[in-house]
C-alpha cells in the first residue's frame, strides 16, 4: 500500500521511456538517518532529478506534518506533484515501492519477496540497531548546537537517562557486536556481487543505508575482516538502476 495524502491511492501509465519522470521529486529527510540514506542513493543510482529538503531543527518536522494531512511525522517522505508518499507500517517499504513503480527499476521481483522480507527487516533492527548508537556518540559534530538538547532529550526519552555516555563508555563492544551482525552478508557477499546474486536489488540499497549511517561521523571505517562487504560497499557508491542502466 502506498500512503499518499490527499490521494487514495496512485496510477501510473508508462509510455516508452519508462524512467522519465514528470515532476521533480523532493526528498524530505534528515542527511544521516539511515531510511533517508537508503531513498537518496537509490534515487541517485535511477539517476532521477530530485530535490533534497533537510530538516536540520526539530521544529522542521512541522513541514511533515503539515504536508501529510498531520498523518505522520518521522522521515523520510517524498513528494511527487500533489502527492506524499510515507510509510504505512514500521516494517514496510513504500517510498521504494513507489519509486520503483515510478521510475521502473525492478528492485523488488516477486520471486524475491519472501528474501528480501527477511533481510531487510535484519538490516533495519539488528544492524542499524548498533550502528546508530556508534554515529549518535558523536551527535555534536552533526547537530547544531542550539538543537543538543533536543536530540539527547529524543534519545533518552526512547533509550534512558544516559544512554549515549552508555554507549560511548561500550563503544568496543559495539563495535564488535557490528562486525557480528554483517557477518551473514559478509558471507553471502562472498559468493555473488550483491546480496541476491548478479544483480542489485533493494536489499542492497536498504544494507547500504545502514552501513552509510555507521560512518557518518568520519570516526568509523569499514574493518579489513569484512573484505566483501568493504568491496560491495565502493561499488553500492556509484551503482546505476534502471532502464538502459548496468544493474
Amino acid at each position: 500500500m502506498f500512503i499518499c495524502a490527499g490521494d487514495t491511492g496512485f496510477r501510473l501509465e508508462f509510455g516508452p521511456r519508462v524512467a522519465q519522470i514528470w515532476r521533480m521529486l523532493e526528498l524530505i529527510q534528515i542527511p544521516w538517518s539511515p531510511f533517508c540514506i537508503v531513498q537518496r542513493r537509490l534515487l541517485e543510482a535511477a539517476g532521477a532529478k530530485f530535490k533534497v529538503v533537510n530538516l536540520l531543527r526539530s521544529l522542521d518536522r512541522n513541514l511533515i506534518w503539515k504536508l501529510t494531512a498531520e498523518r505522520y511525522h518521522a522521515v523520510p517522505i517524498v513528494k511527487d506533484g500533489a502527492k506524499v508518499i510515507y510509510e504505512s507500517g514500521d516494517d514496510t517499504q513504500d517510498i521504494a515501492r513507489y519509486l520503483d513503480a515510478k521510475l521502473g527499476l525492478q528492485l523488488f521481483p516477486e520471486e524475491l519477496e519472501g528474501q528480501q522480507f527477511i533481510l531487510w527487516r535484519y538490516f533495519e533492527h539488528e544492524v542499524e540497531g548498533v550502528g546508530f548508537r556508534l554515529n549518535d556518540i558523536h551527535y555534536r559534530e552533526f547537530v547544531a548546537k542550539d538543537e543538543w538538547v533536543f536530540f539527547v532529550r529524543h534519545k533518552e526519552r526512547k533509550f534512558g537517562a544516559g544512554c549515549i555516555e552508555q554507549w560511548r563508555a561500550n563503544q568496543k563492544d559495539l563495535l564488535a557486536q557490528w562486525v557480528a551482525k554483517l557477518r551473514p552478508a559478509e558471507q553471502m557477499l562472498a559468493h555473488a556481487p550483491y546480496l541476491l546474486g548478479d544483480r542489485v536489488r533493494f536489499v542492497d540499497f536498504n544494507l547500504f543505508g545502514m552501513v552509510e549511517n555507521f560512518l557518518f561521523s568520519g570516526h568509523f571505517k569499514l574493518p579489513q575482516s569484512l573484505p566483501h562487504l568493504r568491496r560491495w560497499h565502493a561499488e553500492m557508491k556509484t551503482v546505476k538502476v534502471g532502464p538502459g542502466r548496468a544493474a
